[in-house]
């Protein structure tokens, strides 16, 4: 046995083996060597016998395995952590043959090191909210050795759903306006996440609340919610009342009275807001004034009480003709509230007539009665006899000749005044006769008796032939007005209704005074009653207006059609057609009342509107005539007339260079002037466009129709996919944004020799369809806004264009003109405004259909108003469209909620009748939920004797058409038809927003696994995963019968965290993880282009939801505005139940307010 010294070190010899006598093998064991160590060695050994020296030996070092880099996290859970060892670099010396991953807490505890055997590995069972430390260690084969853990990863579990909600919430104190609640108090056991939110109303992490701004005496439920990023738990409802409070104000509108010469009548009704249970009433009254001023009011006041029960009250003994002061206050057990004042006057009384007794008369004769004045206060008149029946005029009364030979009864009369009331009281001051006549001398000679008979000849024989002329005259109106007759009836009726009969009464009042003393004479001898009309109805189907003395127009009509009067007055009298009558404006508020009635009798009112247009040309067109512009005009009959047409610049002094087909509409009462284009561009007219767009520093193209519509060319393609040259002007295509209803092109335009390049849009409506109008006008309104919004004010005019230039620009500039003067003025002028645009250019407005539509659209606009909100605003807009009106116990978004049921379009029977087929009733789960016609998509793939009818609906998103397929979830009979429609329509994605319920007759129609075969059509399942609150599952569907058609991929998204009892989902942020899942998956898969099959138990609210929200983010994304109300409204254009109640409606803006959140 030997040493070996190595670097100053001993070795201990383990084993020796002899060679011979004189050699050996030995072996030792060199401990604490490292990786520097290596190198040429050779031993030295000691005995007794003396040294010995070997030969030299290479001694290699090989250090254990590390790796370079922390391994790398690839998802996280909130009890689990999903890794990559990231084993391959590493320091040291391989191979590697065992791996392991060591994890910690940041604390330092060591929780466990799990041997790993693939290249990924998930950590489970860990605590959440909690940060671990995370390293790898690596083993070689043999005595290799483990060696240190690598460079470590430090990854955050999430935060897990809460435990359970708030326990034991209980009222702690009620007062009026606020209750103070409390619970019990928890910790991480229970939030499983160390930041939470504790909400009860506004918020408070400590185990007592009081929740202020309460309304008195109401019911209150309250709920204490327990949130963290991943969840939300709610405490049990409490439920509680208020404590009473002072009520409110008496509604002033509901105070009625009755006035009476010497008692006043009241009436009430409890207040709005009575904050608890009324006691009693206090009513104080006193007199301000009197028409008599001889009255002593002073005493005239007082205070009475009613009970709970008594909402009406007498006040006797008043002064006739007084004002009264009237304030009513309520009372509950906590006093009185404020009170209401309000103001009556009683009535008049006649004069009190002195008393008088009876008189013979001075003086009789057959014609006149003579009396003595009656005497007062008043001195006595230079005259004191009165002779009735002198045949004089005084002051304007003719005293008329008494009958001879008749007793009459002579009165005075006293007259009081007032306001317009007149009251009379008489006093009979005499009984008398006229004499009997003296008898005639002379008898009427015979020349006098013919030349009477005569004349009573002649005026017979004029009435007679009067009278047949007139009756003649009246069978022919009679006869022209037979065929509408029948037809107008209804509306007459309703437009007589509605008149308001009015009856004039003239009062004479003598020097001024408003009350009369007994001065005013009445001889009394017969009453004459002439019947007089009370009111006059107009023909309501010929619009009139009211002119003064001076001929100068009363009613109210637009700036459009007074400016038209004062600059265009000589073209006025140069056109040959004239209406005959003067359509006055209609006021906002009576619009809808107005088109209803317009459309009465199969829209009469509309038709005889619009046939008074006149047709055809209406002024000289002279250049648009000529032989070198006839090139120009794409249609012969719709060309330029020339006093509006639009002057290019000649080109090379060619003065015959300068027509284009456009006009313009100078409208005086808007904010610019503008510039109306109205051909649609042909080959020979594009440098020509571009030329007056730029002389006329346009920015804004409008365009209303499609290049090709029912297989005809409507317009040339004027603008470049890249960049394009028209003779000196260079268009480049900067961006192009497509969107459901319109495309929004952007160009750069330059032109030669001038150093300026123009930014010019184009706003290219694609909504029109080809025959007709739109079907609703929600998209062109939101059309119309965009070009406004995106359009400079400092930019010249806009240019717009169809194909023609006359019916659809003529709707767009109608539509956008009265919506400037509804918002200026407050009235539209819908019929002046498009006489006055065919005053500029032939046949604006082509037909009455189109004519209608502009009314629609109009009330529409004015009906739903500007909903859209910049994003900026959308928190503090939306927390006041929820702050409640105390008096109306009504919020903006109520009211938002209820317009939008108002404008919904209501489905008619004959919109569905293919859903209404017998054959298809058993295809539909309710038969009050169908699908109309025009949105139906029909099944392609044929499957035996099927028809093609699903119960499904297109509907557009944001920027593309049709893009959702809203239907009903598959009853057991309808499974095939149900993925029919998702190969046929080339679905990409399926949303489930309704849970599996064969009780529902809502079956599982996919397979778990393997192949599910459906006639022709086989589904396969290929995966499934589960990530919170989705359940994600990919299929291949493949029609055999059609084998080149290849495969189709199909991913569905079964939202699980929407349970059937509640209105909206449970978590905001989970239904919008679910919509951005759905959008990462169709763009990834198909570019977008694919459709969404989305359905719930009937393919309603809980669809209209998913719809409007996917739409609401795509707009936050392309414009930064949101409009819900417009876009829930485009769903049910389509579907009328879609977003069905006002909390789904208030989820869609939370859900907005969380996307912004979460960008």
């Amino acid at each position: 046995d030997g040493d070996i010294s190595l670097h100053c070190q001993r070795a201990i010899v383990r084993e020796t083996k002899p060679v011979n006598s004189r050699r050996y093998v030995a072996s030792f064991d060199v401990e604490n060597t490292t990786k520097g160590d290596s190198g040429r060695y050779r031993c030295i050994s000691l005995s007794e016998r003396g040294v010995g020296v070997s030969s030299y030996a290479d001694l290699t070092v090989k250090q254990p395995p590390v790796p370079i880099a922390p391994p790398q996290l690839t998802a996280v859970g909130a009890t689990y952590l999903w890794i990559q060892l990231n084993a391959n670099s590493i320091n040291g010396d391989g191979p590697i043959i065992e791996r392991e991953v060591e994890y910690r807490t940041m604390s330092g505890m060591l929780m466990d090191t799990t041997p790993v055997d693939k290249p990924t590995h998930k950590i489970g069972h860990l605590d959440p909210d909690t940060e671990y430390e995370i390293s790898v260690l690596l083993t070689r084969p043999l005595e290799g050795g483990t060696g240190n853990p690598g460079p470590p990863l430090r990854a955050r579990t999430k935060c897990a759903d809460p435990m359970h909600g708030p326990r034991h919430l209980e009222v702690d104190d009620i007062q009026s306006k606020q209750v103070t609640v409390q619970w019990e108090p928890f910790g991480y056991n229970v939030t499983r996440c160390h930041s939470y939110n504790l909400t009860v109303e506004r918020g408070s992490a400590m185990p007592r609340h009081t929740v202020r701004n309460l309304l008195p005496f109401t019911n209150v439920s309250l709920r204490l919610v327990l949130t963290n990023p991943e969840g939300r738990k709610e405490s049990k409802e409490l439920l509680l009342l208020t404590d009473e409070d002072v009520p409110g104000v008496v509604p002033v509108e509901s105070i009625l009275g009755s006035s009476y010469e010497q008692q006043i009548s009241l009436s009430w009704r409890e207040p709005l807001q009575t904050y608890g249970l009324i006691r009693q009433y206090e009513i104080s009254y006193k007199a301000l004034s009197s028409f008599d001023t001889e009255f002593d009011l002073s005493n005239h006041s007082g205070k009475v009480f009613k009970l709970a029960n008594e909402t009406s009250h007498v006040f006797m003994g008043l002064c006739p003709g007084s004002t009264y002061s009237f304030s009513i206050k309520a009372s509950t057990i906590k006093g009185f509230g404020p009170a209401v004042i309000t103001q009556f006057t009683t009535k008049i009384s006649a004069p009190l007539m002195p008393a008088y007794d009876q008189e013979s008369p001075l003086n009789q004769t057959d014609s006149t009665v003579t009396i003595l004045q009656l005497t007062g206060r008043h001195s006595l008149p230079v005259d004191p006899c009165v002779y009735t029946g002198d045949n004089r005029t005084y002051s304007g009364y003719w005293n008329a000749p008494l009958l001879p030979h008749k007793s009459y009864g002579i009165y005075y009369q006293a007259v009081s005044t007032a306001n317009g009331v007149i009251n009379v009281d008489m006093l009979m001051v005499s009984g008398a006769a006229t004499r009997k006549p003296e008898p005639e001398q002379e008898k009427p000679s015979d020349h006098t008796v013919t030349i009477t008979g005569a004349i009573a000849g002649i005026l017979v024989f004029i009435i007679i032939f009067l009278g047949v002329i007139l009756l003649m005259k009246k069978r022919k109106l009679a006869k022209k007005r037979k065929e509408t007759l029948s037809s107008r009836q209804e509306m007459t009726l309703m437009v007589n209704n509605t008149q308001q009969h009015t009856t004039t009464v003239e009062t004479h009042t003598l020097n001024g005074h408003t009350m009369s003393s007994p001065s005013s004479f009445t001889l009394k001898t017969n009453t004459i009653s002439t019947t007089v009309p009370t009111s006059y109805y107009p023909d309501p189907f010929v619009p009139t207006a009211i002119l003064d003395d001076s001929h100068t127009m009363t009613s109210e009509t637009s700036s459009l059609v007074q400016s038209h009067y004062k600059q265009r007055e000589s073209e006025r009298e140069a056109l040959p057609y004239q209406t005959g009558q003067l359509h006055p404006a209609i006021r906002v508020a009576d619009l809808l009342q107005h088109i209803t009635q317009m459309k009465c009798a199969e829209g009469y009112g509309f038709k005889e509107e619009y046939e008074s247009f006149f047709e055809g040309q209406s002024a000289p067109w002279d250049s648009a005539k000529k032989d070198e512009n006839r090139m120009k005009n794409r249609y012969g009959n719709i060309i330029a007339y020339d006093h509006s047409r639009v002057r290019l610049q000649p080109q090379d002094g060619d003065s015959g260079s300068d027509y284009i087909n456009a006009n313009y509409v100078d409208v005086s009462n808007t904010h610019t002037h503008t510039l109306w284009t109205f051909f649609s561009p042909m080959q020979e007219t594009m440098y020509d466009f571009w030329l007056m767009v730029w002389q006329e520093n346009t920015a804004a193209i409008v365009m209303v129709t499609n290049l090709v519509e029912v297989g005809r060319v409507k317009c040339c393609k004027y603008w470049p996919d890249d960049t394009e040259i028209y003779g000196d002007m260079k268009v480049t295509l900067i961006e192009t944004q497509l969107l459901s209803e319109y495309v929004i092109r952007t160009f750069a335009v330059e032109k030669r020799g001038v150093a300026e390049i123009r930014e010019i849009r184009q706003f290219h409506f694609t909504g029109w369809p080809d025959h007709g109008v739109p079907l609703h006008a929600t998209g062109l309104l939101g059309f119309i806004r965009c070009v406004k919004a995106k359009t400079p004010p400092t930019a010249g005019p806009t240019v717009v264009h169809c194909s023609a230039g006359a019916g659809r620009t003529g709707c767009f500039i109608v539509i956008d003109i009265m919506l400037d003067m509804a918002e200026r003025e407050g009235v539209v002028d819908i019929y002046n405004c498009v006489r006055e645009l065919r005053a500029r250019r032939v046949n604006m407005v082509q037909t009455e259909e189109q004519y209608v539509f502009i009314h629609d659209a109009i009330l529409e606009a004015c009906l739903c108003g500007d909903t859209a909100i910049p994003a900026n605003q959308l928190r503090s807009v939306y927390y006041e469209m929820n702050r409640l009106d105390p008096q109306t116990n009504s919020s903006q978004i109520k009211e938002e909620f209820r317009t939008l049921n108002m404008v919904t379009p209501t489905l008619r029977v004959e919109d569905c009748s293919i859903a209404l087929l017998p054959r298809n009733h058993e295809k539909n789960r309710c038969m009050d939920v169908l699908p109309p016609d025009r949105c139906l998509p029909f099944l392609i793939t044929i499957d035996g004797e099927s028809s093609n009818y699903i119960n499904a609906a297109l509907m557009d998103s944001y920027k593309q058409p049709s893009a959702f397929i809203v239907t009903q979830h598959p009853l057991p009979n309808t499974v095939k038809d149900f993925w029919r429609l998702v190969l046929d329509y080339h679905c990409t994605s399926i949303v489930m927003l309704n849970d599996v319920d064969p009780a529902q007759l809502c079956p599982q129609y996919w397979p778990e696994n393997g192949l599910h075969h459906l006639g022709s059509l086989q589904v396969e399942f290929v995966s499934a995963d589960l990530e919170e609150d989705v359940i994600s599952r990919i299929f291949r569907i493949y029609n055999s019968a059609r084998p080149q058609d290849g495969y189709r991929m199909v991913q569905q998204f079964q939202f699980l965290g929407w349970p059937m009892y509640r209105d909206t989902p449970v978590s905001k942020r989970s239904f919008l993880k679910l919509v951005h899942q759905v959008d990462k998956w169709q763009e990834e898969y198909d570019g977008g282009e694919g459709r969404t099959v989305v359905h719930c138990w009937n393919g309603g609210g809980r669809s209209g939801v998913f719809c409007s929200i996917s739409i609401v983010c795509e707009m936050l994304r392309q414009q930064h505005s949101v409009d819900i109300f417009h876009a829930v409204k485009t769903l049910r254009n389509n579907k009328p139940n879609m977003v069905d109640l006002l909390e789904q409606y208030k989820f869609c803006y939370e859900v907005a307010l969380e996307y912004l959140n979460s960008a």
